[in-house]
């Protein structure tokens, strides 16, 4: 007979719960979903089930519930794009950005492989200044120059975007350029259509009827604090990328329909508090043709690796915090509505609406000066449509970091259902279910319900387990392309 478990000589509770997993009888099940989650940070802990039916026969082909899992309840993973979440899950949407901005330019996920003939361009659009700052400028050579501050800095120097004189520096322009980032490129896409049909010569009907813009862009954000956007342009026919755009349609005219349209792109803002403002893109644009030679400069690869890249970047990288200020009770109000229909004072925030103190935040000063001017400013009635205050860690930036036009090529949701389809594949083989015929419909019943997120103590040793096994495999592969060896 086997004697119970003696953990009382365990100190951590982690490993006391791993311990008592361990001696599950379906313990590799547990095993398995952390592994099927790659280690997710905050998994999403679900119950409930599901049901696959034949629908003509009325008869239940697979059955799942959570009641049948040792543990009660089905890990899935946040799904969150930051690294600074959850490196597993935004590794896995970096992947997707590859392949999604790699169909656009090479063709594959149902886009034809002619994409690559098409005219296309890699832009990149910047904030405009609002203020002189430390920078870090080089030569052609790489070496480093002086700044206006009389100092070489290195690349890790925290003082590097900083404003050389913080007391001129426009804060409140930066914070509500930002916030107005997503509106100003839909302007300049407007008018990007209206700059292309000018250079080409033709009306904005025949551009129409014979051409069409198809992009994707990513949001990254400076050293200073303010985002830019990295964004594919392609020229297509009519059709989209499945039919190729006119002779005179050509790399040259885009380019310069882009800067164009970049300079006549303009936003007017007025406010009593901040008076009139126009908001507009930078002096540096950068544009470069894409090329369709694997050994070329920009080549398609890279590109897509460029935007995966900054596609899963956020405002933490330039120093913010990677979470939400407001207070959860009062949703940043700092007062709460009371049954007499008063407004009472929110106990949690004090009436501040900070869920904590902002001068208690580890920020450089020039952060936490750009987080006190959104939360400032989104109080003020003529920008409460901003909700400034809900994205005051975004340091005003309330836009999609990626985004695409509809016909650049295949979308993330589409490549997620193929992944899902394929483990449901390896799952369950297709030699338990009917075979294919005309007459065979598949119906799918579900009911979940959300439970709670993260791990039991336990568990999150197995994760922390998976995560450096996949980082250290991931590290191999790195290496092994390095040296020119064989990796797969």
């Amino acid at each position: 007979m086997e004697r119970p478990l003696d953990l009382r000589h365990v100190a951590s509770l982690a490993l006391r719960d791993l311990i008592e997993q361990a001696h599950l009888p379906d313990f590799e099940r547990v095993q398995d979903q952390i592994r099927q989650v790659r280690g997710c940070t905050r998994p999403v802990n679900l119950v409930g089930t599901t049901a696959t039916l034949d629908a003509t026969a009325g008869t239940i082909l697979h059955s799942y519930s959570t009641a049948d899992e040792p543990t009660g309840r089905l890990l899935t993973a946040c799904g969150n794009r930051r690294s600074s979440r959850c490196p597993s899950c935004s590794r896995l949407y970096a992947a997707d950005t590859y392949h999604l901005i790699k169909a656009g330019l090479s063709g594959g996920k149902a886009v034809p492989e002619t994409v690559r003939e098409h005219p296309r361009v890699f832009a990149t659009l910047t904030a405009p200044s609002f203020g002189p700052v430390h920078n870090r400028r080089t030569t052609k050579t790489g070496r480093a120059l002086t700044c206006r501050c009389g100092t070489r800095h290195p690349d890790s120097d925290p003082a590097l975007g900083t404003p050389l004189n913080p007391a001129t520096y426009d804060y409140a322009g930066a914070v509500l350029w930002n916030a107005h980032a997503g509106a100003l490129w839909a302007r300049f896409t407007t008018y990007l259509r209206r700059e292309l049909a000018a250079q080409l010569g033709v009306t904005q009907k025949v551009l129409n009827d014979a051409v069409r813009l198809s992009f994707a862009k990513v949001a990254e954000y400076q050293q200073r604090g303010l985002v830019h956007f990295h964004a594919v342009v392609r020229l297509d026919g009519p059709d989209g990328h499945t039919s190729p755009p006119p002779a005179w349609a050509t790399a040259d005219a885009l380019t310069l329909a882009i800067t164009a349209a970049a300079q006549r792109a303009v936003l007017t803002i007025a406010s009593d508090a901040v008076g009139e403002r126009e908001l507009r893109w930078g002096r540096q644009i950068d544009i470069r043709e894409i090329t369709t030679l694997d050994d070329g400069e920009l080549t398609d690869q890279k590109v897509a690796g460029y935007v995966a890249k900054y596609a899963t970047k956020s405002a933490e990288d330039s120093g913010t915090v990677d979470r939400s200020l407001r207070c959860p009770r009062c949703t940043g109000n700092g007062h709460l509505t009371g049954p007499d229909g008063f407004r009472d004072l929110c106990d949690n925030c004090e009436g501040t609406g900070s869920s904590e103190p902002l001068t208690d935040l580890r920020v450089h000063q020039h952060v936490r000066q750009m987080i006190r001017t959104a939360w400032a400013l989104g109080h003020l009635p003529e920008f409460a449509d901003l909700k400034l205050w809900k994205w005051a860690h975004m340091l005003g930036f309330r836009g999609h970091f990626s985004s695409k036009s509809r016909r650049y090529s295949t979308t993330l949701g589409a490549l997620r259902d193929v992944r899902r389809a394929w483990r449901t594949a390896q799952a369950h083989p297709t030699d338990e279910t009917p075979e294919d015929n005309e007459e065979t419909t598949l119906v799918t019943e579900s009911s979940w319900s959300y439970l709670t997120s993260g791990y039991r103590s336990g568990e999150e040793l197995l994760a922390g387990q998976v995560r450096h096994e996949l980082t250290q495999s991931r590290d191999e592969i790195q290496r092994r392309k390095s040296e020119g060896e064989p990796w797969l």
